[in-house]
């Protein structure tokens, strides 16, 4: 039976009853066997993956956040209602991390979508409201195409832009999107409402 998340007044409209941190996984032998869905956030480091999560479930540092680009290196699993997942998978394209681990992330990425594919009902793939969408960004958004991945792109940091900057960020990103785009802020709550409608649309699905 599918699992539908409450409905409540709230920033959100949906009732999150429990969070907790489950576990940070380095290879698929790491990983928890939780069942039910997962809801996966990927884009590049440091564009916001943590603080969205953190803004989503209403719970600070759940998600550990970090000023330094690159800092998580493996899959980290939070359990939500004790019925889904929220899966924040390591961020990609940044330069100044070890060429070793920078070398593991997209093999890492690409073969834990590949493995729980079945289990996904929505990918988040974050970009950042201030930069253009990256080759990397492209990528990735053809790889879940390509593999029947359902998808959201959520364009963080919009309250560091200007109504106009917005708008044209937004212009450039409907180019860019083969998905819904959505502004987000994990600063003044933007979008946060529209994330939730995509997620429990897709744990029903």
């Amino acid at each position: 039976m599918p699992f539908r998340v409450g409905r409540v007044r709230s920033l959100t409209d949906v009732k999150i009853t429990s969070t907790r941190f489950v576990r940070a996984a380095a290879c698929a032998a790491d990983e928890p066997k939780t069942p039910g869905a997962g809801v996966v956030f990927l884009g590049r480091s440091n564009v916001g993956k943590s603080s969205l999560i953190n803004k989503l479930l209403g719970t600070k540092g759940l998600a550990r956040t970090s000023s330094s680009p690159g800092r998580t290196q493996t899959v980290n699993f939070y359990r939500v209602n004790e019925v889904f997942d929220f899966i924040d998978l390591p961020g990609y394209g940044f330069a100044k991390v070890p060429e070793r681990i920078r070398k593991l992330w997209g093999p890492m990425i690409e073969s834990f979508l590949e493995r729980h594919r079945e289990r996904i009902s929505l990918a988040v793939l974050l970009i950042d409201a201030r930069h253009e969408p990256t080759r990397l960004d492209g990528v990735m958004q053809d790889w879940l195409v390509e593999r029947e991945i359902p998808f959201i792109l959520a364009v963080t940091k919009c309250d560091k832009l200007s109504g106009n900057g917005r708008t044209k960020t937004m212009r450039g990103v409907k180019k860019f999107a083969r998905s819904e785009a959505v502004l987000t802020s994990s600063t003044n709550g933007t979008g946060i409402k529209e994330i939730w409608r995509n997620v429990d649309r897709a744990l029903v699905a």
